[in-house]
């Protein structure tokens, strides 16, 4: 029952907040934050982005690979090591 509760009344909050969300929103004559947008300001806009996604995935791959050689060479240290250790021990 708790948690019926619980559930209505955030619910119901949520719907009142986005109730008013427009009509704080309009008060400005609906222009948001960075002025006037027109198809210039979308154009660019999505240029950015058409950027923006390309270089994070090179980006990110670079840093796999780099992540990947260091990995590898550790494997390949850890072998040749094992490889090389005399089995009567000393020195």
């Amino acid at each position: 029952m708790r948690r019926v509760r619980t559930i209505a009344v955030v619910v119901s909050s949520s719907l009142l907040l986005l109730a008013a969300a427009p009509v704080a929103l309009a008060s400005n004559g609906g222009e948001g934050w960075y002025g006037e947008t027109n198809d210039v300001v979308i154009t660019n806009a999505m240029f950015l982005v058409i950027i923006f996604f390309p270089t994070v995935i090179i980006v990110l791959t670079l840093i796999q690979w780099r992540l990947d050689k260091r990995k590898h060479a550790r494997m390949a240290a850890k072998k040749r090591s094992a490889a090389n250790t005399d089995p009567r021990g000393g020195w």
